[in-house]
C-alpha cells in the first residue's frame, strides 16, 4: 500500500456522514474530469474507463439513498442519479462532451449544497456542543442517506 492509498484510507475512516457524501461527489467529479479529457485526448478506452468510475459513483450515492426517512429530498436525489445515468450512457463512445458536462455542472451543483450542509452541521456541533439539535433542515436532507 502507497502512502496516499493509506492517506484516503484514513481519510474515509475519519469521515462522517456527510464528509461520505462529499468524497463520493470528489471522486465523481474527477472521474467526470478524467473521462472527458480522455473525449478530447479520442482515448475512447479510456473514456469508458473513467465513465465507468463515475457511474459507480452515481450507483454508490444512488444505493446509500434513504428513501423511507429521506422523503421527498431522497427521491428526487434518486431521480437526478437516474437522470445523471441516463446522461453518461447515452454519450458514451459518441466522441461528445456534452452529457459528461452536464453532469459535472450537476455534481459541482448537489456537492456545493452538501459542503454546506456540512459546515452547518460542523459549525452547529462546537457551538452547542451538549444541547440536542432540534430537527432542522440539515437533518431532514442528512435523513436522505442511510447512515
Amino acid at each position: 500500500m502507497t502512502g496516499y492509498q493509506s492517506y484516503q484510507g484514513n481519510q474515509i475512516e475519519g469521515a462522517g456522514p456527510l464528509g461520505l457524501i462529499l468524497l463520493t461527489y470528489d471522486a465523481l467529479y474527477k472521474s467526470l474530469g478524467r473521462a472527458k479529457l480522455s473525449i478530447e485526448n479520442s482515448d475512447y478506452y479510456s473514456e469508458a474507463e473513467h465513465t465507468g468510475r463515475a457511474l459507480e459513483a452515481v450507483i454508490e450515492l444512488t444505493t446509500s439513498l434513504n428513501m423511507d426517512a429521506g422523503g421527498e429530498v431522497a427521491r428526487n436525489l434518486a431521480n437526478l442519479y437516474s437522470y445523471m445515468t441516463t446522461r453518461l450512457t447515452e454519450n458514451m463512445c459518441q466522441q461528445s462532451t456534452d452529457g459528461i458536462d452536464e453532469v459535472m455542472q450537476l455534481v459541482a451543483t448537489l456537492r456545493e449544497g452538501w459542503e454546506s450542509l456540512n459546515q452547518n452541521q460542523q459549525k452547529k456541533s462546537v457551538s452547542q456542543p451538549s444541547q440536542p439539535r432540534s430537527h432542522s433542515q440539515l437533518q431532514t436532507a442528512s435523513l436522505a442517506y442511510a447512515a
